[in-house]
């Protein structure tokens, strides 16, 4: 993976990523250009049914092992890093003892249900939206604060050792960067922005943590890391490959991505296709309420400049339902061949598939959906079928850029597409063709490192400004729309005529 040619004209910026099946480091020059990249995975732990864990300390030494490998392959020393970036699986969430360094159990991470039951009692008489208006998050146990008071509640003897001011919390971005700046000895107990936009914790308005939240919790402050912005030199590094270079960005991942691919301008999305697909647009300065089941989150802050608000959907089955076709029905032999079948046909020939596998998410957050497959006739072929698989991952991503719409009041302008999915060009022209609107595919698919790397940039003036940045940002390809408004108004009618029958299939869920 190493680009020859770039050794030694340096300087460069090392971007680590914490996610969640592996951490890698990624060296990136002047011009954002990949120079050297190093990955290891880590165990998922799966305790009980619903349960996933992560080991923080295994985590902490691959990081290590990454960054070492990272800068050993570029051929550089520290001197010729000017910054460490981070950016890490959001959510995800630790609790350990600040005298000694050990987690007080494995980190539980964003997709563990465990805190299913507490966030139905957090919600009380209000429900879902208990805290929505501050922290513009609904009560779900994909957010870090129940799995906070969890924690406080379950591990024996942690709430004492937590009130006593023992216990740090923090998601993997604090830990790593407590870890690299010191640990025992000085490390800086940080979030960013981002991060604790995700706990549930925090106020989007001050950017501070919420008493009140806090108190309906009974999370103690004393855990909490300071917030500081995503952008600015928040210690350095103590010791390892990299001793000495300022750290000095922090981005969750799907804001990291947000970042890497330039968006600084309201009405700017990036949209990373993967097993499923997370979308965000750039709203500018002000937090906006969403009506229409997408998240508030804070999209990103430059060190002391206005924080800038993001509109977050998520959609759950996208790269998974092409997995599904390959896996489950064994119509195609690689995800790589759904194109081809999908292309030997003009259109879908009427047929719709939404993958409601486990429910609906944004926009409709509907748990009692299940999957469909609709206007089925004789005339149907395999090949129909692919081309609705792909049409569905596009529909989709309209009904969200639609919500986004609705509740910003801000038109979408262009789509910036990133990860594994955006290698289908099908797939892409089906984008614009639903979207109305370009969708962009850039140079470098590693959004998310990028995204922490140009912030670490900012931070020490590596590089100057967001323009420079921009500047920077090279698009590989783009496409077009090329549908006419009557046959997108006509097909997206059938779509959402499809998406109504599955609702209401499994009884009597709660």
């Amino acid at each position: 993976m190493t680009t020859t040619g770039t050794h030694g004209q340096g300087p460069f910026i090392a971007a680590i990523d914490q996610g969640t099946t592996s951490s890698r480091c990624i060296v990136f020059d002047r011009d954002g250009r990949i120079v050297s990249v190093d990955q290891k995975e880590h165990e998922q732990i799966f305790p009980k049914p619903g349960w996933v864990e992560h080991d923080a300390t295994e985590i902490w030494t691959n990081v290590q092992q990454v960054v070492a490998g990272a800068v050993e392959k570029a051929g550089i020393t520290a001197a010729d890093v000017k910054a460490i970036g981070i950016t890490n699986q959001r959510e995800t969430t630790l609790m350990w003892d600040k005298n000694t360094g050990e987690p007080v159990h494995n980190a539980i991470v964003w997709q563990d249900t465990r805190t299913d039951a507490l966030c139905k009692e957090l919600g009380r008489n209000v429900g879902q939206d208990r805290f929505r208006r501050e922290t513009g998050l609904p009560l779900a146990s994909y957010f870090s604060g129940p799995k906070v008071r969890w924690l406080l509640d379950n591990v024996e003897g942690l709430r004492e050792r937590a009130e006593a001011g023992d216990i740090l919390f923090g998601t993997m971005d604090s830990w790593v960067i407590w870890n690299l700046t010191g640990g025992v000895d000085g490390g800086r107990h940080v979030t960013d922005v981002t991060n604790a936009s995700r706990t549930m914790l925090m106020n989007l308005r001050s950017l501070e943590w919420d008493e009140r939240i806090l108190a309906s919790m009974e999370i103690p402050a004393a855990v909490l890391p300071e917030i500081r912005s995503s952008a600015e030199v928040y210690g350095h590094a103590k010791d390892g490959a990299l001793a000495g270079v300022p750290v000095a960005s922090a981005l969750g991942d799907q804001q990291a991505a947000l970042f890497g691919q330039t968006c600084f301008e309201q009405g700017e999305a990036k949209s990373t296709y993967g097993t499923g697909t997370f979308m965000l647009m750039n709203t500018g300065d002000e937090p906006v309420q969403s009506y229409n089941g997408l998240l508030t989150t804070v999209g990103y802050r430059i060190g002391d400049q206005k924080p800038v608000y993001a509109l977050e959907g998520s959609i759950a089955v996208t790269g998974s339902l092409v997995q599904w076709m390959r896996d489950q029905m064994g119509l195609i032999k690689s995800a790589a061949e759904i194109e081809t079948l999908a292309s030997s046909v003009e259109d879908n020939g009427g047929a719709y598939f939404v993958p409601a596998f486990s429910g609906l998410f944004a926009p409709y957050w509907r748990s009692d959906a299940r999957g469909v497959i609709a206007g089925l006739t004789r005339y149907v072929t395999k090949a129909h079928i692919a081309r609705a698989v792909l049409e569905a991952t596009a529909w989709q991503t309209r009904e969200i850029t639609d919500a986004m719409t609705k509740d910003s009041g801000v038109e979408l302008t262009a789509l910036k597409v990133d990860g594994g999915m955006t290698s289908n060009n099908l797939l892409m022209q089906t984008l614009s063709d639903f979207l109305d609107a370009p969708v962009v595919r850039p140079m470098v698919a590693e959004t998310t490192c990028l995204g922490a790397a140009y912030a670490a940039g900012l931070a020490v003036g590596f590089w100057p400004d967001t323009d420079a940045l921009r500047a920077n940002w090279r698009r590989a390809a783009e496409w077009t729309p090329r549908m006419d408004a009557d046959t997108r108004d006509r097909e997206y009618k059938s779509w959402l005529k499809a998406v109504e029958r599955t609702m209401g299939w499994i009884e009597d869920e709660e």
